[in-house]
């Protein structure tokens, strides 16, 4: 069996930078186990099976080396930005996934993929689990909770950028991921970022993901609380780096960024 591979550097204009994924379109699904052995041969933080199911319509399933995820921002941007760019898509496209509904992702003018993903505002926690706390460097102001991760808000940027963390720790709040962040007003080639942030999953993929589109549906909601405002730019601050674009509507958060194609190829298995 042959199948066409495209590799995607995610929120970023730049190579190496933002957070790579994998993109494999396919006309059937694959035994689970073998999607599985593809996504750790490739050994990035996700990689995406997409098979369309209608016209601008596809099924999506994403794969960390280490599991099946129920949720992917980048890998989702990066497979919009093959199916617009190299498989001459245009208009809207409606991503199917098993576990949080349908994803509506479109191409902006300037190039930025947009997506339309759950509203998922994390609740502060009252009970802390210690495994969190005894794991970070720093001690968090406050602590929150979505279905995807715990939000560990830092007292200062510089908090985030040099918190370190015990893996073997963090990987016992599993099925649950780390996210740090706090406000930011770092100005970077005329951007202002709103606020910032670092994204821990051991448990599910692996350390540190350098850009993690799915958790900026709880994180920009808090933060547009935070500073009464709808649109926001965020910044994640792992070793590569990428940039966020978010609008906070009611019930969905629109996330945008821009892809840049590293590899394309073919897989024989």
């Amino acid at each position: 069996m042959v199948l066409d591979i495209f590799v995607v550097d995610a929120f970023t204009r730049h190579q190496f930078k933002g957070n790579s994924a994998a993109v494999i379109p396919i006309d059937d699904w694959l035994e689970p186990s073998l999607m599985q052995n593809i996504a750790a041969e490739n050994n990035l933080s996700e990689t995406a099976f997409i098979k369309k199911q209608a016209e601008n319509c596809y099924e999506i399933r994403w794969f960390s080396p280490l599991t099946e995820i129920d949720f992917c921002g980048h890998a989702t941007l990066a497979s919009a930005h093959i199916i617009f760019n190299h498989l001459a898509v245009q208009g809207e496209i409606e991503f199917i996934t098993q576990e949080v509904g349908s994803l509506w992702v479109n191409q902006l003018t300037d190039g930025r993929v947009e997506m339309s993903f759950p509203n998922q505002e994390p609740e502060v926690v009252d009970d802390i689990p210690s495994e969190l706390l005894e794991g970070l460097s720093f001690q968090p102001v406050q602590v929150l909770k979505n279905r995807q991760a715990y939000f560990a808000v830092m007292q200062s940027e510089e908090d985030v950028h040099n918190v370190e963390y015990q893996s073997e720790l963090l990987k016992q709040l599993a099925p649950l991921d780390v996210v740090v962040t706090s406000p930011s007003f770092h100005t970077d080639s005329k951007t202002e970022y709103d606020f910032i942030s670092r994204y821990f999953w051991p448990a599910n993929g692996g350390d540190e993901d350098p850009v993690t589109g799915s958790i900026h549906s709880g994180l920009a909601p808090y933060w547009a609380k935070q500073f009464d405002k709808s649109e926001l730019v965020a910044y994640q601050a792992s070793s590569r780096g990428g940039i966020l674009y978010c609008h906070v509507k009611e019930e969905r958060v629109l996330v945008s960024g821009y892809g840049t194609l590293y590899l394309q190829g073919q897989v024989f298995v």
